[in-house]
């Protein structure tokens, strides 16, 4: 397996330094995700960047990591479902919608459960979408707006899922409680 490095601020190429630092500045820390990334700092500044657009949405923090989780799990992440499960700890999310996520169980929220299954959808799919699995998304309550929100989402897991298989990050300390891995 080719070896990449896990850059410092130190160590990270002009580019990506302040956006370490600033990652270090709003986390405490400088993830391994982002210490992968800063090998290509147009990749990390388009990860941190897709993530702030993300945020943007009109969806809540809840359904924005339904996305990020349903990907994650699909892809077998196992960085990325230490990572958000930690991260949805944090923001108070039900522990019950992060157990379901992390098995890829049914939402007992059924609008949620409708945006779970679209995700998953647009994953296996990729990006085709019947006409029936759209109108199931908006017969839930959600809009043509959230129809393509979940392709941002989908496209931000893309970028840190497949960077995380490539070089084979390490989950950071901060992550380890919540360690995951897929079954099968």
């Amino acid at each position: 397996m080719t070896k990449f490095t896990a850059h410092t601020i130190a160590s990270a190429p002009v580019e990506a330094k302040p956006l370490l630092e600033g990652a270090k500045k709003a986390v405490g820390f400088v993830p391994n995700l982002y210490a992968n990334m800063a090998e290509a700092p147009a990749m990390l500044e388009a990860y941190l960047t897709l993530s702030q657009i993300f945020g943007k949405t009109n969806l809540s923090e809840t359904e924005r990591q339904i996305i990020l989780m349903t990907n994650n799990r699909l892809n077998g992440c196992t960085y990325c479902m230490a990572a958000h499960t930690t991260i949805m700890q944090g923001a108070g999310i039900d522990d019950g919608v992060i157990a379901a996520l992390r098995s890829g169980s049914p939402l007992s929220d059924a609008r949620l459960e409708a945006l779970r299954q679209f995700s998953i959808v647009v994953y296996e799919t990729r990006g085709n979408p019947s006409e029936g699995d759209i109108q199931s998304l908006l017969d839930a309550g959600y809009s043509r707006q959230t129809v393509l929100e979940v392709v941002i989402g989908t496209g931000l897991k893309t970028l840190s899922n497949y960077t995380n298989h490539i070089v084979g990050t390490e989950v950071d300390a901060a992550f380890a409680p919540n360690v995951w891995s897929p079954v099968g």
